[in-house]
């Protein structure tokens, strides 16, 4: 009896014993499921951030390439606005010398023609219509004049100032054969420097850096203390940046 007893004790504790294995396996499975379920969450939204990274990156070289496509297409309005403001900048300063501003030139032709009122004031006619941006008129006028007085000593300033007109209107073709006209029909004319000046930044306009930089150099070779070959060594150290 006592026997059978102590077989019954300790069938009960086998199994109590066992019972206490299966609940920690239980609660280590559990445990482990837990922190596979926490890794594949853990995955999940690194795929979801990586996805996103991905995504931005991709939006970001797209805005690069489009940047760099926006650059790209602005670099010739780029180049003509520098020479619009190089050609006012010349002009201006034109303006502003003490014996050759426009008031100046106009003296000086209206002491040369005293016995002409006609000469004088279809050259003063021609530059107030320049003066008021009045570029086509001013052209008709200009061309006017040069037809009417072939023999003035002011007819190549006349075709500068053709030239001036066509430029300010980003009409290069037709400015260069103007200044072209200056240094060629009349190359003794005291605006044959400008003029060249104005052949460099012409050919800027159009496209032409190494015809530019030939012109700047004649000039600075052939003219080399004019105030326009200043102008000319300054772009041409520009130009070679």
């Amino acid at each position: 009896m006592r026997a059978w007893r102590a077989a019954v004790g300790a069938m009960f504790f086998a199994l109590l014993a066992g019972c206490g294995s299966n609940d920690l396996v239980v609660k280590k499975q559990m445990e482990m499921e837990a922190k596979l379920e926490q890794l594949a969450q853990a995955n999940a939204s690194a795929n979801t951030r990586l996805t996103t990274l991905t995504t931005e990156v991709k939006e970001l070289q797209n805005r690069l390439t489009a940047t760099a496509a926006d650059m790209d297409a602005m670099k010739p309005g780029m180049a003509e606005l520098k020479a619009s403001i190089e050609s006012i900048d010349a002009m201006v300063t034109d303006l502003n010398r003490p014996k050759t501003s426009k008031i100046e030139v106009v003296n000086r032709e209206a002491a040369a023609a005293e016995g002409n009122p006609a000469h004088q004031d279809a050259y003063v006619k021609a530059f107030g219509l320049f003066s008021a941006n009045n570029y086509n008129a001013a052209i008709d006028a200009f061309e006017a004049f040069m037809k009417a007085y072939p023999d003035s000593e002011y007819v190549g300033n006349a075709m500068y100032w053709v030239g001036e007109c066509y430029y300010t209107q980003h009409n290069y073709n037709e400015a260069l054969e103007a200044f072209s006209k200056v240094t060629t029909t009349f190359p003794n004319g005291n605006k044959v420097p400008d003029a060249m000046l104005k052949i460099g930044y012409t050919l800027m306009g159009m496209n032409e850096p190494a015809k530019a930089k030939e012109s700047l150099q004649a000039l600075v070779e052939k003219y080399p203390k004019s105030q326009a070959a200043a102008k000319a060594r300054e772009k041409l150290v520009r130009l070679s940046k």
